[in-house]
């Protein structure tokens, strides 16, 4: 098959071949780029706090139950895609809801 093939009746276009370190030059990155995985679905977690509960404890929570997490208020929360850590961020109240807002993004190792 050559370059200018099909594949189920779309066409294939060629792409930049990798610099020397594996990435793309920047001047040559667009959104059209990605557009092959918006429709993807992933998971976000965003991590307010932990706790340990006995199951005993557990077994007698109801709702309205108060459960004190390991974070303060102000603290950064963990915000995690398919389970990895890729950014954090705050809690903020947008128009009666709990939103998150990104202030730190993890760099891949």
């Amino acid at each position: 098959m050559s370059s200018g093939g099909m594949t189920g009746g779309v066409p294939l276009e060629e792409m930049a071949a990798p610099g020397r370190d594996g990435q793309i030059p920047h001047g040559e990155r667009s959104a059209a780029d990605l557009e092959a995985v918006f429709d993807v679905p992933v998971r976000i977690s965003v991590v307010l706090g932990r706790a340990k509960v006995p199951v005993a404890n557990l077994l007698k929570m109801d709702i309205g139950t108060v459960v004190e997490l390991d974070r303060q208020v102000g603290e950064a929360v963990e915000i995690y895609v398919n389970d990895r850590l890729v950014a954090r961020g705050e809690i903020v109240l947008v128009e009666n809801r709990l939103g998150v807002t990104m202030t730190e993004i993890i760099k891949a190792a």
